[in-house]
């Protein structure tokens, strides 16, 4: 066998390699091959929004965004938006103030950032809409927008729950923030399978604004309302799991759930039955994406349209149930999706 040649610049090459390769390796990637795939060589200051850190989701795609950040060699500053738009508004408004390489945003509702995104536009900052638009495309130039089929992620989970309950009975829909256009996707997504299924009556819409709080006391209201509920679809996993609690302790596990985003606590909840089925809102194949965007415009010069980056970027995952949360759960670990 031939002698394995250690790095070079003798130990302290040697650390580096060591402390590079778990990074690298964990997507599978040779070292070697980073720059080769648009690695900057000096490092390069993106700023990173998303709806709120208190959302599972949110939360996730911060950590996805930081890993790939490290990977390509950009420092990742975040600005959160606390699930609330006037506070991420005065986030976004501190962001343009500054100097970035590029920003990647998901804007809590649309409209309500427009003005900050502009300036930076106009100062030539390529901006990444992430999963829920900060205004028409054709009225914001981002430079990509990299989000997922909300329709049918909306669709998907509420036809699952259709056939968990034989095409009739009684659902409740409990959507995001209603200016979200993600959600917005979702519910039209709901409403049309449900209209297919005229011995299905929809008892209630409320949205639950993504806050698990507001959510346990509209289903603590649900469950005292109504004393038939079959099937419950809500627009993220943290919504449906918040309300699980309140079905448990009044006796109500009997509800078939459907959730979003399939993220980890889902994914078990799917597992042990708790959860009838969620849809992979692929959190870290939209942050880590919204990375490598941003590398490839500052980088590559890659522009948006013809032979660059779509101003469109579809990100589906798959509808998630007990044959596949394991997977998805194993790719989630090393933020591929």
């Amino acid at each position: 066998m031939d002698k394995e040649v250690p790095p070079a610049g003798g130990r302290r090459g040697l650390l580096q390699a060591a402390a590079t390769v778990p990074l690298l390796g964990g997507l599978g990637i040779a070292p070697t091959l980073a720059a080769e795939m648009g690695r900057s060589e000096r490092p390069l200051r993106a700023a990173f929004s998303n709806a709120g850190l208190q959302a599972t989701w949110c939360a996730q795609g911060k950590a996805a965004a930081e890993y790939w950040g490290k990977l390509f060699n950009v420092d990742v500053t975040w600005f959160d938006g606390e699930l609330n738009p006037t506070r991420q508004r005065g986030a976004i408004d501190n962001m343009a103030s500054q100097k970035w390489d590029f920003v990647a945003i998901q804007a809590f509702g649309i409209g309500t950032l427009t003005a900050p995104v502009r300036r930076m536009i106009d100062a030539g900052v390529p901006v990444i809409d992430m999963d829920t638009l900060i205004a028409p495309l054709d009225q914001l130039n981002v430079h990509s927008f990299l989000a997922p089929d909300n329709e049918f992620m909306g669709a998907a989970v509420t036809e699952a729950l259709m056939q968990a309950i034989g095409g009739e009975g009684t659902i409740i829909m409990t959507q995001g923030a209603l200016g979200h256009t993600g959600a917005q996707g979702r519910a039209r997504g709901f409403e049309s399978v449900v209209k297919r299924y005229p011995k299905v009556e929809v008892l209630d819409t409320t949205p639950g604004d993504w806050d698990v709080t507001k959510v346990a006391r509209i289903w603590d209201t649900h469950l005292t309302k109504y004393p038939k509920i079959s099937a419950a679809y809500f627009h993220n996993d943290d919504m449906a799991l918040a309300a699980y609690n309140v079905m448990r302790a009044k006796g109500r596990t009997e509800i078939r759930i459907g959730g979003c985003d399939a993220m980890p606590p889902a994914l078990a909840a799917v597992l042990d039955g708790r959860m009838h089925a969620t849809v992979r809102n692929p959190s870290c194949r939209i942050h880590g994406g919204a990375v490598m965007a941003g590398v490839a415009a500052v980088v590559a010069g890659e522009k948006t349209g013809e032979e660059g980056i779509p101003k469109h970027v579809i990100t589906d995952g798959p509808v998630v149930t007990k044959a596949n949360a394991a997977g998805m759960a194993w790719m989630q670990k090393y933020f591929l999706i």
